[in-house]
């Protein structure tokens, strides 16, 4: 992994995690392998579904689904694609409480944004703001700490693979 590939994580505010990598690769390719090629690079073991995950997918359009489906078929649903704007933003519905568990309720789900900012014509910031932890009830502090730690080696894999 290239040198500026490293993740940089900040708290965004008490209920948010404030994530960063810079890629070398333009803006365009930046948000194709975050969207197009999300199961290429999402981590296996970052899954909630009861059998092992075979595809993460998230459907390229806002009111898509984020979603991932077991080997055997099987769906579990993580959340709600809320913007789709082609290379600036994505943004996505977190529907997984402190335990890791699916709720379905809009009211408790947090939200993920990801921009895509070009430093120059070949390397892009990608920034991962995920806030609005507090939705998720007694528990948001647990999951806050877990993503905090998860996110950055999930954008390392993503890092891995734009080249």
């Amino acid at each position: 992994m290239p040198e500026s590939a490293s993740p940089d994580t900040a708290a965004a505010d008490a209920t948010s995690v404030r994530v960063f990598v810079d890629v070398r690769v333009p803006v365009h390719d930046a948000f194709r392998v975050f969207t197009e090629g999300f199961d290429a690079w999402w981590p296996r073991e970052h899954h909630i579904g009861r059998v092992p995950m075979a595809i993460a997918v998230i459907e390229p359009r806002a009111g898509g689904r984020w979603y991932e489906l077991g080997v055997d078929g099987s769906e579990c649903d993580w959340g709600i694609v809320l913007a789709w704007e082609p290379d600036r933003h994505v943004a996505l519905s977190w529907h997984l409480d402190g335990d890791f568990h699916y709720d379905g309720q809009a009211s408790t789900a947090s939200r993920v944004d990801v921009t895509f900012e070009a430093i120059d014509s070949g390397t892009t910031r990608v920034v991962l703001v995920h806030s609005g932890l507090d939705r998720h009830g007694p528990s948001w502090r647990r999951l806050r700490d877990a993503i905090a730690r998860g996110w950055p080696t999930t954008l390392r894999h993503f890092a891995d693979a734009t080249g």
